[in-house]
């Protein structure tokens, strides 16, 4: 096997640029393989990482996740009902304290409830539909990130000022109402109630900054005439990949609908996982591209060395040998470019991570978002030297099935 080695070796020494030419080419597709790998698995992770902060890990919804049967259904075989009337339902998670205080029993995290339903805001003649959330502030606190999100006020204050408000800045500018301002908030049912704004903050979201605003879980109840109801419980847990057991058995334990984050987001975690599977297709044929100069210096070496080959085999070497001194080759020139590559990769991925984005709004991306892992590392060189491997064992066959005879006498 030393012998074999060293033919290996003295073959790739000889044609020295060419050799330096391919493991270029090599150590390129797997530095920039890496570093592409690490920014695109760096960008995900930061987007879910945001995401999960922004959501609740686990949401307990006022529904059911198969429609209610209706008492007709129960008691009359019937293919179909003309003119049923359905039962009237309210809506809203009842005796709240109770479901409370069995999830407190077991869940690892924090809780809080809330009552949301639509509204409209005046003021100074401006009328503005909203989407109002009552909360308990200490709680909501806890599971969410509103607090950063503030721009003036305190969201606290909802806790110490009675029939408090905390709106979104573009709602506030619509309605042309600043802090500490009164506005009348009606409800859809038609009954009216002042608020006074202690809070305004600025999530990014349109959506939540033009037609979000949050009050006190208690006055709300009275604004919407659901006394000791409420209709969503969110959860934080302290490890997130519990989620989805978590939700599954809150589901079981209340009869009501628990979502996951993973399942309230499933479509784009679908659509990750797709770009997962072209990242590493295209991480897959930039090696492969490489490993064509590979394959051409082998397949040059090959026929340069005709008569030497003619020579081992007359010497008594088997063609299993002979194919193994150019597939060694390859495998040599792989390496090489698998472990410049590496440090081309750390090297891409360590400046790209010191890239700095400042954006007009003046909310700043520190620093591009680099995952660094062992796996891109092995991926990628492990790749490469399947590459230079198949690379090297097309020629290698054929050096293997030259007859000496013919090679020897100039045949070609």
């Amino acid at each position: 096997m030393n012998l074999l080695f060293k033919i290996a070796g003295t073959h790739v020494r000889n044609r020295l640029r060419q050799t330096i030419v391919s493991t270029l080419g090599v150590a390129l597709g797997v530095g920039f393989s890496i570093a592409m790998a690490a920014l695109m698995q760096g960008s995900q992770r930061d987007f879910v990482e945001s995401l999960i902060n922004a959501i609740p890990h686990v949401e307990i919804r006022d529904e059911k996740r198969d429609p209610t049967l209706q008492p007709a259904s129960r008691f009359y075989q019937a293919v179909a009902f003309h003119g049923l009337r359905p039962l009237d339902d309210i809506g809203g998670i009842r005796n709240p304290t109770e479901a409370m205080a069995s999830l407190r029993d077991w869940v690892d995290g924090n809780l809080a409830q809330q009552l949301s339903g639509q509204a409209v805001l005046r003021y100074s003649g401006q009328d503005l539909g909203m989407t109002l959330v009552g909360v308990v502030p200490t709680d909501e606190l806890s599971v969410s990130t509103i607090k950063d999100d503030m721009r003036r006020g305190r969201f606290e204050d909802l806790a110490t000022t009675p029939d408090s408000l905390v709106i979104g800045d573009s709602a506030a500018g619509r309605l042309g109402a600043d802090l500490g301002d009164t506005v009348t908030v009606t409800s859809a049912s038609g009954l009216s109630k002042r608020f006074k704004i202690v809070g305004i903050f600025h999530k990014g979201v349109s959506a939540s900054d033009e037609a979000l605003a949050y009050a006190p879980l208690k006055a709300v109840q009275i604004l919407l005439e659901k006394p000791n109801v409420i209709n969503r419980i969110t959860l934080r847990l302290d490890t997130i990949a519990e989620a989805p057991a978590v939700a599954e058995r809150a589901e079981r334990q209340l009869g009501y609908k628990a979502v996951s984050w993973e399942e309230a987001n499933e479509g784009l975690m679908e659509a990750f996982a797709v770009r997962n599977v072209i990242m590493y297709t295209v991480v897959g044929a930039i090696l492969v591209v490489a490993g064509f100069g590979i394959f051409n210096i082998i397949s040059t070496i090959v026929h340069e060395k005709a008569r030497d080959i003619a020579i081992l085999k007359s010497l008594g070497f088997p063609e299993h040998d002979i194919q193994l001194i150019f597939v060694l080759e390859g495998l040599v020139i792989g390496i090489l470019g698998a472990l410049a590559g590496c440090l081309l990769g750390y090297g891409l991925s360590s400046y790209l991570s010191t890239i700095r984005f400042e954006f007009s709004v003046g909310r700043e991306m520190t620093h591009l978002p680099i995952y660094m892992s062992v796996w891109h590392y092995a991926i990628a060189s492990g790749i490469a030297l399947i590459s230079a491997g198949v690379a090297g064992f097309f020629p290698a066959r054929r050096a293997a099935r030259l007859n000496p005879v013919d090679i020897i006498r100039g045949a070609t």
